[in-house]
């Protein structure tokens, strides 16, 4: 059976998985079931627990208790090459002394397959990641990208059951980042394989995954599909992490149809997506491009001046004063103007507004 042939397994299931380091939990209590042929990205800040729960997987560190399994095989207390893993690093870690081709065959080589099967896989793999011809390069001929090609072909050829990756794309450069997200989502999703990403690049994980799981504090906050976390956070966190996000504080209006905020010249009536019970106290999240600017002063909406205007390509950020609210507030608009254009200037009067549905009330967690 070829790479390419690999069938679908059960995938990986962590559950109950704690681990400390003395009086540290770095993971606590984690569940997370990626399904065969899913790829997961363990998304978080640095020391929120992603890279330990990776290494506690790829059997690098054993957790204090709970069980790892893959395709429903308990594999907690085995060494690492006996659990049929790929892992893909950041820095590669190729072999500088070898050539590509020693470097994608070398874990063939240690499970003793014979020369010509070996030369078939490498040759598979080649073409696989685009390296036809490359096979007698070494890696300091190659670029960053075609390095980390040889990385994956490397982790592959040996048909894992789960493939690790570890900010596999911190090294490079955003427009070579941006192209290899492409081709490592379209390799793993050609080939069927289960993966689990490790990233703080929250576009990475957005890019790449099926699913994305928010860690903090060693816990999964949230997961579920990329756009799903991105427009329906449950928490403060969550909003914030995976973006920019205006948040509003406030109490349940006493017909539940709105939040009433606090604000310098007094109480402010906020949109709320649906009615609410009267009086309790709610978080509100709205994202910078679902609002909406208009010049001047409107019926409807908020009092606003232009603080901040930046051009970003295909759409522009503005700082909006917002004086009966007494703070700032960030709006994205696309960009429909000539290149390096903003819509608004500095100290213009405009109002601000956004549709109902689309606040979402979030946990202060």
């Amino acid at each position: 059976m070829t790479v390419v042939e690999q069938a679908v397994g059960k995938g990986l299931l962590l559950k109950g998985i704690h681990k400390s380091y003395g009086k540290v939990a770095a993971v606590r209590n984690l569940d997370l079931h990626v399904n065969g042929g899913e790829l997961v990205a363990l998304l978080g800040p640095s020391g929120c627990g992603k890279t330990t729960t990776l290494r506690m997987v790829a059997g690098f560190e054993t957790p204090d208790s709970g069980k790892v399994q893959i395709d429903g095989e308990e594999i907690s207390t085995l060494p690492p090459h006996k659990r049929r893993l790929g892992m893909v690093f950041q820095n590669y870690s190729l072999f500088p002394h070898r050539t590509v081709a020693e470097n994608i065959g070398f874990g063939l080589r240690m499970a003793g397959m014979a020369k010509s099967a070996r030369d078939a896989k490498i040759n598979e793999m080649l073409d696989l990641v685009q390296l036809e011809g490359r096979g007698d390069v070494y890696p300091s001929k190659l670029s960053g990208g075609q390095q980390q090609r040889v990385a994956l072909a490397r982790s592959l050829v040996v048909n894992p059951k789960v493939l690790l990756l570890d900010e596999p794309l911190g090294a490079l450069d955003k427009s070579l980042r941006e192209s290899m997200q492409f081709e490592i989502r379209g390799m793993q999703q050609r080939l069927g394989i289960t993966a689990l990403l490790v990233t703080h690049d929250q576009e990475e994980a957005m890019s790449m995954a099926d699913k994305v799981a928010v860690m903090n504090g060693g816990r999964i906050l949230q997961i579920g599909a990329p756009a799903d976390i991105y427009d329906r956070p449950k928490s403060r966190f969550v909003a914030e992490f995976l973006g920019t996000s205006n948040i509003f504080e406030g109490r349940v209006s006493d017909d539940g149809a709105s939040l009433v905020a606090s604000g310098p010249q007094g109480p402010v009536n906020l949109h709320l997506p649906e009615p609410q019970k009267a009086g309790q106290s709610l978080l509100l999240s709205v994202r910078p491009e679902r609002m909406a600017l208009t010049p001047g002063e409107a019926s409807a909406g908020l009092a606003a001046r232009i603080v901040g205007a930046v051009f970003r390509g295909n759409y522009a950020a503005y700082q909006v004063e917002v004086p009966a609210l007494g703070r700032e507030l960030f709006v994205y608009r696309q960009a429909d103007g000539p290149l390096g254009s903003t819509t608004y200037h500095l100290g213009q009067a405009v109002t601000l507004d956004w549709a109902p549905q689309d606040g979402v009330i979030v946990s202060a967690e």
